[in-house]
């Protein structure tokens, strides 16, 4: 027979995984999957014209605020945009290949294999992006560097 301690430990952690689960389904059901999919369209059209055609009016889809959170491209539009068409000049032949996406609730993730040549290994980036109201408003990114050789046989994509 179980002690009255662990009976009552026992009942409390059952109540709160059944929260916990309970939580997860109630906030499944709420989300807004069609707007999900809305968002993750945008950015991954978004991310097609600007990062592999260079298309600079593509960037119409991110508010004049848009905050940025790699600490080499400065906030706002306008100051993103020109960023990046010095680096198009410099390197026209860059390319970004998205390999995955996702969207969850507000935000879109995308992996991505990014080259400034063919030539090149480039770099496994993670992008994630915040869309509000059909606009894109916020940005976080984690760039790693793809090797000449790793320590296993799985590739980074």
């Amino acid at each position: 027979m179980l002690s009255h301690r662990f009976q009552s430990a026992f009942i409390a952690a059952a109540l709160l995984v059944g929260g916990a689960f309970s939580a997860s389904a109630v906030q499944a059901q709420q989300r807004d999957v069609a707007k999900e999919e809305a968002n993750r369209q945008l950015v991954v059209n978004f991310y097609d014209r600007f990062f592999n055609k260079h298309e600079m009016e593509a960037a119409d889809v991110i508010v004049e605020s848009y905050k940025q959170h790699n600490p080499y491209v400065p906030d706002g539009k306008a100051p993103f945009v020109n960023f990046f068409k010095d680096t198009f000049q410099k390197n026209p032949q860059s390319r970004a290949k998205v390999v995955r996406s996702a969207a969850d609730g507000d935000l879109v993730y995308l992996h991505v294999h990014s080259q400034r040549s063919p030539e090149q290994r480039g770099a496994a980036v993670v992008d994630i992006f915040r869309v509000q109201d059909g606009k894109i408003v916020e940005h976080w990114d984690v760039v790693q560097p793809v090797p000449e050789k790793s320590a296993n046989g799985n590739t980074m994509f």
